[in-house]
C-alpha cells in the first residue's frame, strides 16, 4: 500500500485534521493507495506557497528554468517503475502506463524549449517618440485539475507549459489515481525546481466541489486549467467565469473514424481497433463512432469482429489480458446501460458485451440510431458504434451530428479528397489514415463545441499560460489637448 500525503511547500505533509481515504484496485478490490485528503485550510496553503515561491521562479534566466525541466524529464522517465507499480489504482495495464511516463517526459522536454520562445512585438504608434510593444509575462499561481485516465500524462501536460512560462502551480489530483499524481510532484520536487513551485493537493471525493471552488476563488490563482468531463468541465468553467480566471478545458469527445469507400481496410480496422479499445477506451480521443461507406461496411466490420476476438480484456496481471479492467465497477454498470438500450432498440450486438465487475469485453455493435443514446453519450468505455451513409456528404454530416468536437479520423486513398473532408469536420483534431488517438506534446491539443476551448502542447499553450500586456515608452515631448 502506498502511503500518499500532501505536498505543500516543499514538504510531504498529512491533512490537517488528519483524515484520509483509500483507493482500492477496481479488479481485486485491495487497497493500493492510503491518500491525504486536504481540507479548505490546507487547499489555502498549497496558494500561499506557490504564490510565496513565484517571484524567484519567474524571475529565473529561461536556460535555467530550461536546465531544471530538463532534469525533471529525466528523472520522470528513470522512475517508471514506480508510476507502473501504481497501475492498480485505475486498473490500467503496465503498457499504458509505461506509454505515459515517456510521454510526459517528452512534454517536460518540449516544455523546457518554449522557455525561450516566449516573445512579444514591437507596435507602430501613431504617437511622435512613443515606442510600443507587446510582452509576455508570466501570469502567477496556475491551478491545474488532471484526471484519472491518462494520469501521468495529463498531470504533467497540466503542469509543464504553465512552469515554462514562469508561473508556479497547484496541481489538484485526481482521486482515482492520487498516488500518481503525487509522484510526479514529488520527482518535479526533487529535480530542484524549488520549493512551492509544484504543489500538490488530494482530496476525498466527496470533498472536491468545495476543493475545487475554494482553489478558483482564491485570489492568487491567476489561471485554471481542467481536463475532464464535459459535465465536470462546465462547473469549472463557470466557476472560473465567476471570478473573472481565465481556463483552459479539455473536456469529452465521441471521435468519429470515417472509412471512405477507397480506403486501406485493414489499415483502418488497425487504427479503429486501437483508437476504440485502447485502455478499455478510456481516453477522451477513443473512437467511438465507426462511419462507414454502405458499399464496404460489411466487409469493414467482418475484419473488424475478427480483430476484436485477439483482445481479450481481463485482470491486467493475467498473461493473457491484451486489456485492463475499467477504473470501477459502477463505469462497466453504466456502460453495460448504454448497450442494453441499444440492444433493446434495434441494434445488433457484432462483438463483445460481456460486463464481469469491472472487466468489459471490446465491443461493437451496427445498426445504431439516433433514438438509442449511445449515438449521442460518450461511453468512455471499450464501446464503438458502426453508422452507414453512402458518399462523402452523408458521413461528413454522420461525423457533425455530435455536440463533442475533439479527435477524428478519416481514412481514404485519395489524401487530397480526405484533406477537403478534414478541413469541415468540427474537430480541433484531425487524422488522415491515422488513428483518432494521438497525441505529441509539440502539437496544439484541444477541442471544439463541448469537447472545451483553448489547446494545451507546444507554442500554442503559451498564449493560455502568459498575461500579454501593452507597454510603452515615450521618447521626447508629446503633444497633449490640453
Amino acid at each position: 500500500m502506498l502511503d500518499v500525503p500532501l505536498l505543500i511547500g516543499g514538504q510531504s505533509c498529512p491533512a490537517r485534521d488528519g483524515r484520509t481515504f483509500d483507493r482500492r484496485n477496481p479488479v481485486t478490490g485491495a487497497v493500493v493507495s492510503r491518500v491525504a485528503a486536504a481540507t479548505l485550510e490546507d487547499a489555502d496553503a498549497a496558494v500561499a506557497a506557490a504564490q510565496a515561491a513565484f517571484p524567484a521562479w519567474a524571475a529565473l534566466a529561461p536556460n535555467e528554468r530550461r536546465s531544471r525541466l530538463l532534469r525533471a524529464a529525466g528523472q520522470l522517465q528513470a522512475r517508471s517503475a514506480q508510476f507502473i507499480a501504481a497501475a492498480g489504482e485505475t486498473g490500467a495495464m503496465a503498457n499504458w502506463y509505461g506509454f505515459n511516463v515517456q510521454l510526459a517526459a517528452n512534454i517536460l522536454r518540449e516544455a523546457a524549449s518554449m522557455t525561450t520562445q516566449i516573445n512579444g512585438e514591437v507596435i507602430p504608434s501613431d504617437v511622435p517618440g512613443s515606442f510600443a510593444m507587446a510582452l509576455r509575462q508570466p501570469c502567477g499561481v496556475v491551478l491545474g485539475i488532471a484526471p484519472w485516465n491518462a494520469p501521468v500524462i495529463l498531470a504533467t501536460r497540466a503542469i509543464a507549459m504553465p512552469l515554462a512560462c514562469g508561473n508556479t502551480v497547484v496541481l489538484k489530483a485526481s482521486e482515482l489515481s492520487p498516488a500518481v499524481h503525487r509522484l510526479i510532484g514529488q520527482v518535479l520536487q526533487e529535480a530542484g525546481l524549488g520549493d512551492g513551485v509544484v504543489n500538490v493537493i488530494s482530496n476525498a471525493p466527496e470533498d472536491a466541489p468545495a476543493i475545487v471552488e475554494r482553489l478558483i476563488a482564491n485570489p492568487a490563482v491567476r489561471r485554471v486549467n481542467f481536463t475532464g468531463s464535459t459535465r465536470v468541465g462546465r462547473m469549472v468553467g463557470e466557476l472560473a467565469a465567476r471570478h473573472l480566471k481565465p481556463a483552459l478545458l479539455e473536456l469529452g469527445g465521441k471521435a468519429p473514424l470515417l472509412v471512405l469507400e477507397d480506403a486501406d481496410l485493414d489499415a483502418a480496422v488497425q487504427a479503429a481497433a486501437f483508437g476504440a479499445y485502447f485502455n478499455q477506451g478510456q481516453i477522451c480521443m477513443s473512437t467511438e463512432r465507426l462511419i462507414v461507406d454502405a458499399r464496404v461496411a460489411e466487409d469493414f466490420v467482418a475484419r473488424l469482429a475478427a480483430k476484436i476476438a485477439s483482445l481479450p480484456a481481463g485482470n491486467p496481471q493475467a498473461a493473457d489480458s491484451v486489456l485492463g479492467s475499467l477504473v470501477d465497477a459502477s463505469a462497466g454498470t453504466r456502460i453495460k446501460g448504454l448497450i442494453d438500450d441499444a440492444l433493446e432498440q434495434g441494434a445488433t450486438l457484432v462483438a463483445g458485451g460481456q460486463l464481469a465487475g469491472s472487466i468489459l469485453q471490446p465491443t461493437l455493435l451496427d445498426g445504431v440510431t439516433d433514438a438509442m443514446r449511445l449515438y449521442r453519450e460518450e461511453s468512455f468505455g471499450p464501446v464503438a458504434v458502426v453508422l452507414r451513409g453512402e458518399g462523402d456528404e452523408a458521413l461528413l454530416r454522420l461525423a457533425n451530428d455530435s455536440e463533442f468536437g475533439l479527435s477524428a479520423a478519416i481514412f481514404s486513398r485519395d489524401t487530397g479528397r480526405a484533406l477537403a473532408l478534414a478541413q469541415r469536420l468540427e474537430s480541433g483534431i484531425c487524422h488522415i489514415n491515422g488513428p483518432t488517438v494521438h497525441d505529441e506534446a509539440q502539437m496544439p491539443f484541444g477541442g471544439v463545441k463541448a469537447s472545451g476551448y483553448g489547446s494545451f502542447g507546444g507554442k500554442a499553450a503559451i498564449e493560455q499560460f502568459t498575461q500579454l500586456r501593452w507597454i510603452t515608452l515615450q521618447n521626447g515631448p508629446r503633444h497633449y489637448p490640453i
